[in-house]
């Protein structure tokens, strides 16, 4: 399982990577559908896990980039959500090999 959160993890944050460059609108889509599976599926390990402080952030993070109910923040406030996920998602992979 550690394996297959690290792969989502480096996904992720290769997305947001991607995502602060000027990317056709289908990448923010796709950015947006993949997000919220892979945020859904770190929540639900951690959540397994019991006792991490990852679960509510994997969690609300799934809610808030979900393709289905877009919130429109404007694209220098989701650079900078962008840029906080890249870093959980990094300071999480060295959380995770601390354990």
């Amino acid at each position: 399982m550690k394996n297959l959160n690290t792969i989502i993890k480096i996904i992720l944050a290769l997305l947001f990577i991607g995502a602060l460059f000027k990317m056709p609108y289908n990448y923010y889509e796709i950015m947006r559908f993949l997000g919220m599976v892979g945020f859904a599926i770190l929540g639900y390990n951690e959540l397994k896990k019991e006792n991490s402080p990852f679960i509510i952030v994997w969690f609300a993070s799934a809610l808030l980039i979900n393709p289905f109910f877009k919130l429109a923040l404007g694209r220098s406030l989701w650079n900078i959500i962008d840029v906080i996920w890249v870093i959980l998602l990094l300071l999480s992979m060295k959380y995770q090999k601390s354990e």
